[in-house]
């Protein structure tokens, strides 16, 4: 006899589906939101372990520096070639990995993250040193254009201004408790293993990346001449020159942050890390921001940003040598001037919708440009015997610049339309 044959039991067995679907309606369903803030956490995580290695670097530069057996000059040139791995491998491995599906692309960049994290800890000499340190730079503007990316696709195009802030939280957040706490490790167990650390670190946001964003072919990348059509326009350079000179200002001054505080204010070597940590909780306050300014306003977003900092640089410049103002100047440098950076992103992409993993990687290549051009500006006036605070003007004429510029384009007239008008 079948179960059709028998009333009771297809009544049983109606209720026992009934209650099986019931339960399957209570079960709880990751939503959509949910699943889209831990890719923009797995992406933050990336940037973080990108802005602890880039940032920790300038912390033990004293400990391998002795370790190596060189001087603090010939040490440096570790950080200068980490910078230059950031500006050539932002569109050389974006270029080269043209084709490649963005998620692919991440985890490859972290995985060269991680080898040169592994290399830099194992260096006998300076030269080796050095090697592996551009290898830890080569992929963190590809990383951020491909992060970008991603982000965007996660939140939805009108919103690419605050998903690209949130990506980049995760390297102001670095300057807060990443730098600080890798310095702290170099001093208590070693310089080598501080690197290793960064490198188990760099394996958890590979972790991140490989289970929290999505797999789909709607991140599948373009031909390299796609990418590249975006360089072949003027107005993308100039808004380059506008990121690399308008930036500059932030490097001008936190370069100098531990002789202003030592040498200035007469304080102890203890209170630089708080101040630090304070002009990094101002550049993650800005960023924040700017995200949202970046999606509404992009272009009153770099004038707002510019602006306001030039007049917290003035205020620096004057009365820098009064804690107070000196303090609270920190805060306010980084900021405005990271406020600006999210708008930067989001012309860029506007200015080169075809290219936009291009541009997301040559934006951090101009940040890195202005890193070199604001801490040499600085060093060149205080070389001239103008004073510790003739890094302020230093920073104040190059973001000055930056603005001119950028209202120069402007008035030139809107440029051709992109993903969408900017106002």
């Amino acid at each position: 006899m079948s179960i059709s044959d028998d009333p009771a039991a297809v009544e049983v067995a109606a209720r026992a589906i009934t209650n099986t679907a019931s339960a399957k309606a209570e079960m709880p369903v990751p939503s959509a939101a949910s699943t889209g803030w831990l890719t923009l956490l797995a992406l933050a995580l990336g940037t973080f372990c990108i802005g602890t290695t880039e940032f920790a670097s300038m912390g033990i530069i004293q400990l391998f520096s002795a370790s190596l057996d060189v001087d603090l000059p010939a040490a440096t040139h570790a950080i200068t070639a980490y910078a230059i791995g950031v500006v050539v491998g932002a569109p050389v491995l974006t270029l080269a990995a043209a084709r490649l599906n963005r998620r692919t692309l991440l985890l490859l960049l972290i995985g060269v993250f991680i080898v040169g994290n592994v290399l830099s800890a194992i260096a006998a000499n300076l030269n080796f040193f050095v090697v592996a340190r551009f290898i830890c730079g080569l992929p963190q503007g590809a990383y951020f254009g491909a992060g970008a990316v991603v982000a965007s696709h996660v939140v939805g195009s009108d919103r690419s201004g605050q998903a690209f802030a949130i990506v980049m939280t995760g390297l102001t957040v670095a300057t807060i408790f990443g730098s600080p706490l890798a310095t702290f490790l170099g001093q208590t167990i070693g310089w080598r293993e501080t690197y290793l650390c960064v490198a188990v670190l760099g394996m958890f946001s590979f972790l991140s990346i490989w289970f929290f964003v999505p797999r789909t072919s709607e991140l599948d990348g373009a031909s390299v001449t796609h990418e590249l059509s975006g360089l072949r326009k003027g107005r993308v350079w100039v808004m380059m020159a506008v990121a690399a000179l308008g930036i500059s200002s932030i490097f001008a001054v936190y370069t100098f942050i531990g002789p202003f505080v030592t040498d200035l204010l007469l304080f102890g070597p203890e209170a630089i890390p708080p101040a630090l940590a304070l002009f990094g909780i101002g550049m993650t306050a800005g960023n924040l921001y700017g995200g949202r300014l970046a999606d509404s306003h992009p272009s009153r977003g770099i004038v707002a940003g510019y602006g306001c900092a030039l007049l917290v640089l003035v205020v620096l410049a004057f009365w820098g040598s009064n804690p107070w103002v000196l303090f609270s100047a920190l805060f306010g440098v980084g900021a405005t001037m990271m406020a600006a950076i999210p708008a930067i992103q989001v012309r860029l992409t506007s200015l080169a919708p075809e290219s936009v993993t291009l541009m997301g990687a040559m934006n951090l290549a101009s940040l890195n440009v202005a890193n070199a051009l604001g801490a040499w500006a600085g060093g060149m006036t205080i070389g001239a015997g103008l004073g510790l605070l003739s890094t302020v003007w230093a920073g104040f004429i190059l973001t000055s610049a930056g603005l001119i510029l950028f209202m120069a384009t402007m008035a030139a007239g809107p440029a051709r339309p992109g993903i969408r008008s900017l106002p």
